[in-house]
């Protein structure tokens, strides 16, 4: 936690006390400004209490006095309609931001550094790794945001510091001043429509992670979608462009195709990595996180070397696709995050020998788009409310075994892989569905994977060491 001194003197209306919104009002209330919060839940609103925050039903108040409103990014600022805090603010001319944007006015001129990461899939695993790449290079690094910490619970702004920050498009509408080192765009297909509108309002909002660069500062972005390369393609003289893709060879940018890392400029190699040995960036997605990540290591000095030091010792997320721990050749892969096919998608690409673990409740669509996956599968094990209809989409394609719960297909699963003894299988938990029939959360459920595997005689676990 450090003070947020660019506001100081001003009064301050909070709307939104979860994690970011507490420590935003925090910061700005050691930092000299005169805080008004308030949130819906009596429960946010006596955790604000208790740490001296100054509480206010801002429907009953006069905005005009205030300055600013900082809104949780949680709270619709354009669609549906705006919240009605946003509608109360603009009629008397508050400005509306979030903690995001307070950051940003905090740590400019610090002499820190901010690499922000934006995107619809990959963000979260591309920042932990890049966080992870300067940590590792022995670098002063934050790593949070939309990830991890809330950004005023980073240490406090100084010369030669790099933030990492994963910002999601609700943060970046919230962030007009948003003026990062290195901006990177991972990548754009429809989401979060129903807060956005449209896929162009989504995607101008995403675009304005680059608006404001100027010369020295480098753009890193994702070419695979059309979405991505139009903004790419629109890109304002100033920054440096670094294109990335996994689907064609740049002949300038970074590219991987079949596991080699690629550095070109006018299509000679400047450097190259191998990412076979990183057993955590496994998979077509892990290679464009690890693209985008190598760029942006590069952007702010980072060597070859350094970022390929860096990608070995890396452990990945928990419960995306993360190795817990293995017997020989045989891994145990926790990926309990994808919650559905398009996620399961991605990990059962990934292996060629799978002894796929699956179900809990279903999501709209099924498995269907899984059956190009099939023959990688030696063997199902259906778990929770799906099993059946699950083992129906199957057929005879491949073997099945209606677990039931999570434990016995541990067991069965391990207890199958350990016997045939094949080279580099993976034990994979990747549901395909939610976990609500068996536990609150899909990291309850991972977790509970994690725990059962170390269970199991002969496993040699994989012990996580970064927060």
């Amino acid at each position: 936690m450090f003070a947020a001194r660019s506001m100081q003197g001003k009064k301050v209306a909070v709307f939104g006390l979860a994690r970011s919104g507490l420590a935003v009002a925090e910061a700005l209330k050691r930092g000299g400004a005169i805080v008004t919060a308030w949130d819906d839940s009596e429960i946010a609103r006596g955790k604000a209490k208790a740490q001296g925050i100054a509480l206010g039903d801002l429907d009953g108040l006069d905005l005009s006095p205030f300055d600013t409103l900082v809104l949780s990014p949680g709270v619709p600022l354009t669609h549906p309609a705006p919240h009605w805090t946003v509608s109360k603010a603009r009629a008397v001319g508050v400005e509306v931001i979030g903690d995001t944007e307070v950051f940003q006015r905090e740590i400019a001129g610090s002499g820190a550094k901010l690499v922000a990461v934006t995107g619809t899939n990959g963000k979260s695993t591309t920042t932990a790794l890049i966080g992870h790449l300067f940590a590792s290079a022995g670098r002063d690094t934050q790593t949070g945001g939309n990830i991890g910490k809330a950004a005023f619970l980073l240490d406090a702004p100084q010369p030669g510091r790099v933030y990492v920050l994963e910002l999601s498009s609700y943060q970046i509408d919230l962030m007009p001043s948003l003026k990062p080192d290195v901006g990177v765009l991972m990548n754009l297909t429809p989401d979060h429509l129903d807060r956005h509108g449209t896929m162009e309002h989504y995607a101008n909002v995403k675009a304005r992670m680059f608006a404001r660069q100027e010369k020295g500062h480098t753009a890193v972005i994702g070419v695979d979608d059309a979405w991505s390369a139009k903004i790419a393609g629109a890109l304002a003289a100033g920054p440096m462009l670094v294109k990335v893709s996994v689907e064609r060879e740049l002949a300038d940018g970074v590219s991987c195709i079949s596991g080699i890392l690629h550095d070109r400029e006018h299509g000679n190699d400047r450097q190259k990595i191998d990412l076979a040995p990183m057993r955590a960036l496994r998979g077509k997605h892990n290679w464009q996180n690890a693209c985008a990540a190598y760029a942006a290591g590069r952007a702010l000095g980072l060597t070859a070397m350094d970022i390929e030091r860096g990608m070995l010792s890396f452990p990945g997320l928990a419960h995306r696709m993360e190795e817990v721990g293995h017997a020989g050749e045989i891994l145990f892969i926790n990926d309990s995050k994808a919650t559905n096919a398009d996620a399961a998608a991605k990990a059962l690409s990934s292996f060629d020998t799978i002894y796929w673990i699956a179900g809990g409740i279903p999501k709209a669509g099924g498995i269907d788009s899984l059956k190009p996956f099939f023959g990688r599968i030696l063997k199902a094990y259906l778990i929770g409310q799906a099993a059946d209809d699950f083992a129906h989409a199957i057929g005879g394609a491949i073997p099945v075994e209606m677990s039931g719960t999570l434990d016995r297909a541990v067991a069965a699963a391990a207890r199958d892989a350990m016997r045939e003894g094949r080279r580099s299988a993976a034990v994979l938990l990747s549901p395909a569905c939610a976990s609500f029939d068996h536990y609150p959360n899909f990291e309850v459920r991972g977790d509970a994977f994690r725990a059962l595997v170390g269970k199991i005689s002969g496993i040699e676990m994989r012990h996580r060491n970064m927060a």
